[in-house]
């Protein structure tokens, strides 16, 4: 479809809503002149699944499935957020076992999670190598958490109060074989791109954002810290014994793809220091908090003992009333900060629950970004910027 402005010819080009275009099932209508992108529009809820709206017809626990499909690049990080959500209107205070073991599995997910945008930049750069290459490293995490949840991408993983079970000597196991390995597979990924002529010439001054842009717009998580901002939930409002940890923020200058890709590049570095320092630092305990009420018992127990039976019924079945409050918890995603707030009237289901999408927020930036560029700057600018459809509908 073409339009005749000033004597100018424009076309309209609908880039999306076919996934491999976008990456996600949403659209993006650019008005093009010749390869130059005047404008553009974009279109999501092609997935829209009604997230917040279904969780309020859900016991608690049974919302955490609802989490993992989210940015489900990161599942892990997703489902913690939401148990801490609701520990924080419970009153409920973790062990330090079960803050450690949050944070080596949050981490293992923000590493995959930035693997995969990471290597997806290579591929729409025209390298496929690295992405075939770090997605071994993927693969591992996914046996890890196979091991510890017996699910790979959509986790359900851990419960309010802790996880289900400990980590167990086969888990930690392939915990150390993968922080061994990573190392040597991280720098030969870097040799391949980052002092590349022509991935730096691809990515170096495309889809660039200011640091004060990037804040109007709501920005947080790596895309704006890519733009000069040191904003880390981690370290500005602490969860989980994250203050336990020293590791560096990585920031950026141009706010462009290049600087995306390197802020993500060198926080996986960080994310296997700070797997590698809780796990060696790992303390005793329990793996789970005392709160029968909304725990379920181990399986055994409900097999022989009464009380477990009871238990294990009331919460199944969502027969457990939470207390009357209104809270808000957040967590540093894969994409940036993931945050519940969570309303409660003293019922069996949340009265509302909203999710904070970092995605759906910076998404908005979007037409600002890839505007007088080209077309091909505008797929590697949503490369960057880790656009999950997940999170856009909720």
């Amino acid at each position: 479809m073409t339009d005749i402005l000033e004597d100018k010819q424009y076309t309209t080009l609908n880039l999306g809503p076919t996934h491999p275009a976008t990456h996600g099932i949403f659209q993006n209508v650019l008005k093009m002149d010749g390869e130059q992108i005047i404008d553009a529009e974009q279109t999501i809820g092609y997935i829209h699944r009604a997230f917040e709206k279904i969780a309020e017809h859900r016991p608690f626990y049974q919302i955490t499935p609802l989490t993992d499909r989210l940015n489900y690049c990161s599942s892990p990080i997703n489902n913690i957020g939401w148990h801490m959500t609701v520990e924080k209107l419970l009153g409920i205070k973790s062990t330090k076992r079960i803050d450690y073991m949050r944070i080596i599995l949050m981490e293992l997910a923000r590493i995959t999670d930035h693997l995969v945008c990471n290597s997806v930049i290579g591929v729409d750069s025209g390298a496929l190598t690295g992405f075939i290459y770090v997605f071994q490293e993927r693969e591992k995490v996914y046996e890890i958490y196979e091991e510890v949840s017996g699910a790979r991408l959509t986790t359900n993983m851990g419960r309010i109060g802790g996880f289900e079970r400990d980590l167990s000597p086969a888990a930690i196991k392939k915990i150390r074989e993968f922080l061994d390995h990573l190392p040597k597979v991280l720098h030969e990924f870097e040799k391949l791109l980052m002092r590349n002529r022509i991935f730096m010439d691809r990515t170096i001054g495309v889809g660039p954002i200011s640091g004060e842009r990037a804040l109007n717009y709501g920005f947080t998580g790596p895309n704006l810290r890519a733009a000069g901002v040191d904003y880390d939930v981690r370290v500005m409002t602490p969860y989980s014994s994250y203050d336990d940890f020293e590791f560096v923020i990585p920031v950026g200058t141009q706010g462009d793809t290049y600087d995306r890709f390197c802020v993500r590049q060198q926080e996986i570095w960080e994310s296997v220091k700070l797997v590698r320092n809780a796990l060696e630092n790992l303390p005793e305990g329990s793996f789970h908090v005392d709160v029968p009420q909304y725990y379920l018992p181990p399986k055994e127990a409900v097999y022989s003992k009464m009380e477990a039976l009871i238990w294990h019924f009331k919460i199944v079945m969502g027969e457990i009333d939470v207390p009357v409050g209104e809270v808000f918890h957040s967590v540093e995603g894969g994409n940036g900060e993931l945050g519940f707030y969570l309303v409660s009237d003293g019922g069996r289901t949340p009265f509302r629950l909203h999710f904070r999408r970092p995605g759906f927020i910076y998404y908005q930036a979007y037409p600002e970004m890839i505007r007088g560029g080209v077309l091909s700057d505008a797929i590697l600018t949503m490369s960057s910027m880790n656009v999950i459809a997940g999170e856009l509908d909720a």
